[in-house]
Formats: structure tokens, sequence, C-alpha cells
């Protein structure tokens, strides 16, 4: 992507709508990561998603009686066949998997993503454990990867090139720390940790800009909430967007960017969401973060960048808060 984008700066462009580089980039990292040799069916499953999940955010801005998801509509249809779209090619991949073990032609499932899911559900067979994947989790937990992965990913390094394009200083105190901490080389998995600035600048981006606005969950049991019972089957909404912009949180400045708030001794973890809530996704937002870090080292090192007059601010909710108009930046290379 560097490259590419290197050679159009020297062929004399120097605008560049930064969104569509990072969605093309982080589905090719996820598509390899989880799929490996099953790259471009990775790619058409995640084409596959993408459209669902903006065919269900329009269900939000309708209003639905009871049990309305049950009638034989054509957009409860288009939904449905859509999913089952996307099972069948995860089925496929799967099942080709099983295959390889099961003839002999693999020792394992594979080191990627979803190999290392189908060697677990082989090793908790064989341990005999009471609870243990099955297809259906893992078929859940590679859709789950997708958005941890590619979709919040791009989003999150879209925002925050927007924030670093609108504020200069900024930009600057964190590729001065970039060069000091990785010398001139890539940023490797030692340095990511001593990018402080970096971090402080992802967080205030996930604040400002929660790729998702809101997280709903299921009560699986009973269970007491403060002063509140939650029935077992009960559906709760927290409200990302909401606590994240919380002058009561954050103070008077709840709607600027700040990265320094992340700094403060002050700052109390428990009123940051960054990517969703759960165990289940902490190795998804571990990966995505190491991504999102590596991406944006190596981009700041090798450009500076500002924002171009024709950006339009216009933040919109699809399931994931996305610039309705994209973002347009000025890029140039740094000079050694």
């Amino acid at each position: 992507m560097l490259q590419t984008l290197e050679s159009e700066v020297g062929s004399g462009r120097t605008e560049f709508e930064i969104g569509e580089y990072m969605t093309r980039l982080t589905a090719d990292i996820i598509s390899r990561t989880e799929f490996d040799s099953s790259y471009e069916k990775g790619k058409q499953i995640f084409h596959l998603l993408n459209v669902l999940q903006n065919l269900c955010a329009q269900a939000s801005r309708h209003l639905c009686l009871p049990g309305s998801r049950f009638f034989p509509s054509k957009y409860n249809r288009e939904i449905k066949s859509l999913k089952s779209e996307v099972e069948r090619l995860l089925m496929e991949i799967i099942q080709s998997r099983k295959d390889c073990v099961e003839i002999g032609r693999s020792s394992s499932y594979g080191n990627d993503l979803l190999g290392m899911l189908l060697n677990e559900m082989q090793k908790q067979k064989k341990l005999g454990n009471g609870f243990s994947l099955n297809l259906q989790l893992i078929m859940d937990e590679c859709k789950t990867f997708f958005f941890a992965g590619h979709e919040t990913t791009a989003l999150l390094l879209t925002w925050t090139v927007m924030l670093l394009a609108s504020n200069p200083s900024w930009q600057d105190k964190v590729r001065a720390q970039i060069k000091q901490v990785c010398n001139g080389e890539p940023p490797s998995v030692d340095h990511l940790p001593k990018l402080t600035l970096l971090n402080m600048v992802i967080n205030e981006s996930l604040r400002l800009y929660p790729p998702a606005s809101v997280l709903p969950r299921m009560a699986f049991e009973d269970i007491k909430l403060g002063d509140l019972h939650i029935p077992k089957g009960l559906s709760i909404w927290i409200p990302v967007l909401a606590i994240h912009h919380s002058e009561e949180l954050w103070g008077k400045d709840a709607n600027e960017f700040n990265p320094e708030r992340f700094a403060s001794k002050s700052y109390i973890p428990g009123r940051f969401i960054p990517f969703a809530a759960g165990p289940r996704n902490c190795v998804g937002q571990a990966f995505a973060m190491m991504e999102a870090k590596t991406i944006l080292a190596m981009l700041i090192s090798q450009f500076s960048f500002t924002i171009s007059d024709n950006y339009r601010h216009a933040p919109v909710i699809v399931l994931t808060i996305k610039p309705k108009y994209g973002v347009q930046v000025c890029l140039k290379p740094i000079e050694e």
C-alpha cells in the first residue's frame, strides 16, 4: 500500500481518499491471516458480510412488529440467502481442511486462525471436555474476526489518520517517537509497546469514533447489575457512543481530540470500550491493535498528511461509524 501511495505521489497526485486504501489493506491482511491458502474465497466471504451488514443496519431505521423477522418478505429472504451463502463458503473451506487431515495429506488443519480453531476443536474432542467448539461456533468466530480484524480496524485507521491530519502537532510528536524507537526500521513486535504516544492517539480515536456505537448482549443466565435484576434471555444494549462522549466521565472537552487524557493518572479504564466487550473477542482485539499500530507507524514514518479542502465531516452509523463521504487527505513524502 505504501509503495502504491509513493508511486502515485511521485506521478503528481496529492489527494487521496485514505479509507479506500485502508479497507483494501485490512481485507488483504485478515484474508491471509484467517484463511491463508483460501484467500480468494475469504475475500468473497468478506464482500457478502459487508452486504449483509448494510442490510441489517436498515432494520434499526424502521419500526418492526413483533415476529416480523419471520415474515417471508423480500428483505428477510435476502438476509437469509446471504447468511446461508456465507456459511456455505465457510463450510467448504472447513470441509476441505478436514478432508486433508482425514486422508493423511496434512497432519494439522493449518496455522492460520481457522486452522487454530479446528485444531482446538479436535483437541477438546479427544480430551472429552464438557464444552467444546463445534462447527457453528467456529463459523461465528470467523465472522467475529472479520469485524475485529477488517471492518473495525479499517475504520480505526481511517478516523485516526483524519484526526492526525487535523492535528499536525500530534502527528509530529508521534513521528518523532516512532523515529526514536524504530530507528528507521519497520516496527516490530518489540517496538509496539514503546510507541506510547501512538497508543494514546489510537485510544482517543477509538473514544471519539468507536467502531461499534452500541454493543448488544444477551443474558445467558439471571444476573444482578447494581440494583437491577437482569433475567435470563434479556437483550441488553450498551450505549458505547454515549459513554465515550459523556462530559460526566470525560470532562468538558469530551467532544475534543485530546490524547493526553489517556496519559493521566485519573483515567479510569472502565469508562472506555475499545472494540467490544467479552472474552471471546480478546484475541481479535489484540490482533487488531497490533495491526493498526504497525500500519500507522509505517504510514506516519513515510508521509506527512493534512486534511484536504474537499473533506466533508459526516460520520454516519451503519452498525459501525463510517465517514459518509470518505476521508480525503493530502500526502507529502517525508524527506530523509
